[in-house]
């Protein structure tokens, strides 16, 4: 992988990436969102995303989930792409050790509905790992809470709708403050809606889609979010950008799920 942007250079290595990549250690709570697209614009191929990220996207993703404390995403994409828990090798466990961090990152899941299998993958195989959190609202149904309870830690922000930044608020006094959003659509729409992103970090694969797929955005329209470079990466016709977002404001954002 090569840096084209803002200083030429050659070979990045993992070390080099996760400099390049570091949030700032001074704030308080840092939200990222991670998204492949393709050249014309595609959120996936086939209705999932993988399909779009080539080898070095992969190396990026899991670079990324070893910065993070926690892993956010939406329900729908949990059932849409199968989600497992992330899986952690030595080397990645001591990578974490290495940056201050524990060893494997939180998985929190947002559903207001909480229209989530208790037997899925991700709350199957979390045994060793740090306990999954579903944030939800006051309103979910009880006989939900209660089996979802048994197998994830609960956060009740909001009383109809996921109350977003509260949910951040939580997860920050947890000790969770590197959040990576990892979609899907509709949650990343919502965060951008209420000022509560940092960064995104977007992957752009070299090829068309051709039409009918969605974006990496979904939901009412809105004003838009402007974005300043910090990088640009390019590895076999993938460009790699890293973009702060302007103006975060920290607002209240509803997101159901």
């Amino acid at each position: 992988m090569r840096r084209l942007l803002p200083d030429p250079a050659e070979g990045l290595t993992d070390d080099d990436l996760l400099t390049a990549y570091a949030p700032p250690a001074e704030a308080a709570r840092h939200l990222r969102a991670n998204f492949v697209t393709s050249a014309d614009g595609a959120g996936t191929l086939d209705g999932r995303s993988g399909g779009l990220s080539p080898p070095a996207d992969k190396r990026v993703f899991g670079l990324l989930r070893d910065l993070a404390d926690v892993v956010l995403v939406g329900a729908g994409t949990v059932r849409a792409e199968n989600y497992h828990y992330p899986a952690r090798s030595p080397e990645r466990r001591a990578r974490r050790r290495a940056l201050g961090l524990g060893e494997v990152p939180t998985l929190a899941v947002v559903s207001g509905r909480l229209d989530l299998d208790p037997g899925a993958p991700l709350f199957a195989e979390a045994a060793g790992m740090p306990p999954p959190i579903v944030v939800t609202t006051a309103t979910a149904p009880a006989d939900r809470r209660a089996a979802l309870g048994r197998v994830a830690d609960l956060i009740v922000a909001g009383e109809d709708r996921v109350d977003l930044a509260r949910a951040l608020d939580e997860l920050a006094a947890a000790g969770l403050r590197r959040v990576l959003c990892e979609g899907g659509p509709s949650l990343f729409g919502t965060l951008l809606a209420g000022g509560l992103l940092d960064e995104l970090s977007l992957t752009v694969s070299p090829l068309l889609a051709g039409p009918a797929a969605g974006r990496i955005v979904a939901g009412a329209p809105q004003p838009p979010t402007r974005l300043a470079v910090r990088h640009v990466l390019e590895e076999d016709g993938a460009l790699f950008l890293r973009y702060a977002a302007a103006g975060a404001t920290r607002a209240s954002a509803d997101q159901a799920g």
